[in-house]
């Protein structure tokens, strides 16, 4: 399902032959039709027509309300059953061009090409598409397989810094619930940039889609995948509903940071294991001040979470490097007491 394409586009270009699409429709932001656009279209070969589909960029845009103005764009330009939808774009673009071609006339088909480190490693992969509700993160969506990814790397050379660092979260994730071997190697990379990322997508594509091949539905092992995310989201909506968005790889970073303090109150790992993931995780992520976000807001959206079951908030916390527990819930004492420890790192770092 994961391809890496080289530099002309040849198993893309041979996909889109075999294949019997009656149009071709590209989802982009105006950064990937900026940057990305015409290095897929100067190397796209097809006789079939194609459209552009441009929506603005960041987290605010994946809203129920963008979703009906390309349902209406897309029933405007006829599009049918056998048209094909090309999502080109990091987390937003393949989580809202997936929810899209799953809904619209109950499904269409669609591919996904993902520009940002934290597409590539982790949103474009495993068939999850969504769209925001409110405040609340990827609240309606679908499980819903894309026919392809194509990863081109090159790609990364077009991202800002905080881009790049963002999708580095997940691979470090990758490492700390499923391979520790992959997080050893990441945390060795002491100057974060595309060539010192780049041979290690490869592993953390494979972790994820390993995971997900376990358990498409998310029933069981998947859930693991959202370590540092029940906390992260949770600051990230916070963030959002303020107008003041977060990347969700910064958001990540910070859930990590909480949720290894939390797996270590509840013991489940040593104060030292809980130490060596922190100070790591702190090098290469700035701290995010959440001292005016109260614990009953927090709590709030913890409550709300898709994990959740009987109104119990389900967490997924490190037994060890490597390796990850699901359905785990805590104290609320621990929570608390795992958000302030975040607060006061600010001291440390100042």
């Amino acid at each position: 399902m994961i391809t890496i394409v080289d530099d002309n586009f040849s198993q893309l270009n041979n996909f889109l032959h075999e294949k019997s699409f009656s149009k071709i429709f590209i989802l982009v932001d105006e950064n990937t039709h900026e940057y990305c656009l015409p290095t897929l279209l100067g190397n796209m070969e097809t006789d079939l027509g194609f459209e552009i589909l441009e929506i603005e960029a960041g987290e605010e845009m994946k809203n129920i309300q963008t979703a009906n103005q390309l349902w209406e764009i897309l029933t405007e330009m006829q599009a049918d059953r056998k048209a094909l939808i090309i999502n080109l774009g990091g987390g937003v673009i393949t989580d809202m061009g997936g929810f899209v071609a799953s809904t619209y006339k109950r499904g269409i088909q669609f591919i996904n090409i993902p520009t940002t480190l934290l597409s590539m490693c982790d949103a474009s992969i495993g068939g999850k598409t969504g769209i925001d509700l409110m405040h609340y993160k990827n609240m309606v969506g679908t499980f819903t397989f894309p026919e392809k990814i194509f990863v081109y790397p090159k790609f990364l050379e077009t991202l800002p810094f905080k881009e790049l660092r963002s999708g580095f979260a997940e691979m470090l994730k990758h490492g700390l619930i499923a391979n520790k071997e992959h997080w050893n190697s990441l945390i060795q990379i002491h100057k974060l940039d595309v060539e010192s990322v780049i041979p290690h997508i490869q592993t953390s594509m494979d972790i994820k889609q390993n995971v997900v091949d376990q358990d498409f539905h998310e029933k069981n092992i998947r859930k693991t995948l959202n370590f540092g995310h029940t906390i992260g989201h949770a600051i990230e909506s916070l963030c959002l509903e303020q107008g003041n968005p977060i990347l969700h790889g910064e958001a990540v970073a910070m859930g990590m940071i909480c949720e290894a303090h939390l797996a270590f109150l509840e013991d489940l790992i040593s104060e030292e294991t809980a130490n060596i993931i922190i100070e790591n995780v702190q090098r290469y992520y700035p701290y995010l001040d959440i001292s005016d976000f109260k614990d009953e807001d927090i709590f709030s959206l913890l409550l709300n979470d898709k994990k959740n079951a009987d109104s119990k908030i389900n967490f997924s916390l490190l037994s060890g490097i490597g390796e990850c527990t699901f359905d785990y819930q805590c104290s609320k004492k621990n929570i608390t007491e795992s958000l302030n420890f975040y607060r006061k790192l600010i001291d440390v770092k100042l």
